[in-house]
Formats: C-alpha cells, sequence, structure tokens
C-alpha cells in the first residue's frame, strides 16, 4: 500500500530525493563514510555547502546585495536573533496571524518598542487582515509578517503584503520554494526547512547586506547575523546531513522546472481540494477564500467524533497525519512540494468514500 504523509513538518520529500540519498549514505561523493561522519572543513563537504547556497540564490533569484545564511534553532530562534540584529532604532510592527506570528511578536517585545498593529486572532486567524486599513508607524525597523500560517490554513496574496519604506520582515517556513516570491520586496526572510527544503534542523535566512553588523550588544555571536556571513555559516559544525538533504532537494526542484514549477503543481492540488470541500455538504473549510493557505488546507467533518473516526480511517487507508492541530482540531492536510499530485487525489477519494458511508 502507497502512503502518503500529510504532515506539516516535518514533512514528505519526494521519493526520488529520498532514493537519491538512500544511494550516498554509505559512499558520499567517494568518501567511503557518510555525509554525516565527514568534516565540515573538508573539500567534500564544502562543495555541498556551497552548492546548497548557490541553488537557493539560483531557485528564488536572490539578488548579489542579499547574504544566504544556513544555521540552526529552527524559526523559532529566529523570533530573537530578528530584534536582536535589526532593530537600530528600537521600534517594530508586527501584524499576528497565527499561533507562530504570535509567538514572533511575544519574543521581541523583550527586547525594544514592539506594537502589534494588527491581528486576526478575533476570528481564530481565519483570515488575513486588510493591509489598506493597517497603519504603521513612522520611523520603525521593520514590518514582521508570517506569509503562510501552518495551522489556521491562511496566507498572503501579493496584494496583501505590505508596502511601505520600512524594511519588510518575512517568517517563510512553509511557503519557502513552495511558491514564487520577490526576494527584493523583503529585507529578511527566514524559514524552517522542514516543509519543502530538507529534514528538521536547518534554518534558510536570507537578508539584505546594508542590515547586518548593527546588532544589539547582547546578541549572542552565534545569534549575529555578521558572525554567520562572514565565516560562510561555518563559524561551528553546520547541520551536514540538513544541507546534504537539502542539496539534494534543491536539485529536484530546479530538475522540475524551478519554484514556478512547484507553485503550478501545488496550485493543482489546493485548488483540486478546495473544490471538492466546497461542492460537499459534509466538509468544511472556515478560512476566508481570499486568504487560503496553498499548501495547508484545514478541514472538518459534521462532529469531533467523524473527526476522530476520518483520521483513524484515513491511516489504515495509507493517507497518514491528517489530525489538525489542537488549535484548531478537524483534519489538515499539508500538500507541501514533496507531496505528488497523486496523493491529493487519493485524499479526495478517500474523502468521497467516507462521506457517503457516513452520512
Amino acid at each position: 500500500m502507497k502512503v502518503y504523509n500529510f504532515a506539516a513538518g516535518p514533512s514528505a520529500l519526494s521519493d526520488e530525493v529520498l532514493e537519491a540519498a538512500k544511494q550516498q549514505m554509505f559512499d558520499f561523493a567517494g568518501t567511503g563514510v557518510s555525509i554525516m561522519e565527514i568534516s565540515h572543513r573538508s573539500k567534500a563537504y564544502d562543495a555541498v555547502h556551497n552548492e546548497c547556497i548557490a541553488l537557493i540564490r539560483e531557485l528564488m533569484a536572490v539578488p548579489d546585495n542579499y547574504e544566504i545564511l544556513l544555521l540552526q534553532g529552527g524559526a523559532s530562534l529566529q523570533f530573537e536573533a530578528v530584534p536582536l540584529n535589526l532593530l537600530v532604532k528600537g521600534k517594530a510592527d508586527y501584524v499576528v496571524t497565527g499561533n507562530f506570528s504570535k509567538k514572533a511578536y511575544m519574543e521581541a517585545i523583550k527586547y525594544g518598542d514592539i506594537v502589534c498593529q494588527a491581528t486576526s486572532e478575533d476570528k481564530n486567524f481565519t483570515y488575513i487582515p486588510d493591509v489598506s486599513e493597517i497603519r504603521f508607524r513612522q520611523d520603525i525597523d521593520y514590518i514582521h509578517i508570517t506569509s503562510n500560517n501552518t495551522i489556521f490554513g491562511t496566507a498572503y496574496k501579493k496584494d496583501s503584503i505590505p508596502r511601505t519604506d520600512a524594511v519588510l520582515v518575512a517568517d517563510m517556513s512553509s511557503s519557502i520554494l513552495a511558491q514564487q516570491a520577490d526576494v527584493s520586496d523583503y529585507g529578511l526572510i527566514y524559514a524552517g526547512a522542514q516543509k519543502n527544503v530538507a529534514p528538521a534542523g536547518l534554518t534558510v535566512v536570507i537578508v539584505r547586506k546594508d542590515l547586518i553588523g548593527h546588532e544589539m550588544p547582547l546578541c549572542p555571536t552565534m545569534m549575529k547575523y555578521s558572525t554567520q556571513a562572514k565565516n560562510n555559516s561555518l563559524y561551528n559544525t553546520p547541520p551536514c546531513f540538513c544541507i546534504f538533504m537539502a542539496t539534494l532537494n534543491l536539485r529536484w526542484i530546479k530538475k522540475c522546472g524551478g519554484v514556478a514549477a512547484m507553485e503550478e503543481m501545488n496550485t493543482l492540488k489546493s485548488d483540486m481540494l478546495y473544490d471538492f470541500i466546497d461542492n460537499s455538504a459534509f466538509y468544511k473549510n472556515s478560512v476566508v477564500k481570499k486568504d487560503r493557505s496553498l499548501v495547508n488546507v484545514p478541514f472538518t467533518t459534521p462532529s469531533q467524533e467523524l473527526d476522530a473516526k476520518f483520521v483513524k480511517e484515513a491511516e489504515s487507508a495509507g493517507l497518514i497525519a491528517l489530525k489538525g492541530h489542537r488549535l484548531v482540531g478537524g483534519m489538515r492536510a499539508s500538500m507541501y512540494n514533496g507531496m505528488p499530485v497523486e496523493g491529493t487525489k487519493a485524499l479526495i477519494a478517500f474523502m468521497q468514500k467516507f462521506e457517503l458511508e457516513n452520512k
């Protein structure tokens, strides 16, 4: 039985990427040992490290005036690293659209004059606040947003992204490489890799060079972007295996046609599932339609009892990790780059069957 993994993260990787990793597990690049065993100072590893950075730059069209950092600590560490590195005037505005953007805001308030200028918490984060109604302050260091809200299934679209003179910072953990983004619109992008890039353990930071080197005096050495940029993210031992896996995945994305091709495939998958849900009297998605996520689709049945039955029976049918987050309940289908279209079709077929059997 084919198993399809709908986990929100760590999430599915393509079979092709996993097979490529398998073939090199015991002998990486002719070294006779695994990538997990070689020195991060070796020539063999150095080639992978630099290829990973080069592929991110190529696939995301990252301008030359940006550094690409390969870090550890997850996106959650960046909740504090961002204010510690960017708060020069001591002021920043946040838009809170979900659990993780709220956590980022709560960490940042420890370090300066931080204001939540808009939030969608009043309706359980089922929409993105109208950017035309947000009054961002003047003379701030940055504005922080979370591009896609994994738990609640909402996402920023091009017309909902803030357009101001202030530096824009975005947590793109669940949208990076899944859809196109103009890096030059942002001063800083950060993303945990465990959804679209690699296994958990790697964090990608893309930061404009002029923003580096102005960190607060209390910023730890390891959290300084200047430390990491100066050392090509090799100040200490990096997550070598995760970077190796990221490189394999980035090669696969390039082979498939790049980020544009990933966005086209992800749009196909999400449109199929949303259309099925919207035309069903049995399933429901509560997110405002214009703000729906491309990669995370939460949904419910008519009762919590049926939700639990759905998750159990879906797992038996090879459709795993569909249980919704505790803050939302129900189910959630996360369909990142590693989820093939066939997986979405299999889910819809199961949903049809389950509905007929449980009306």
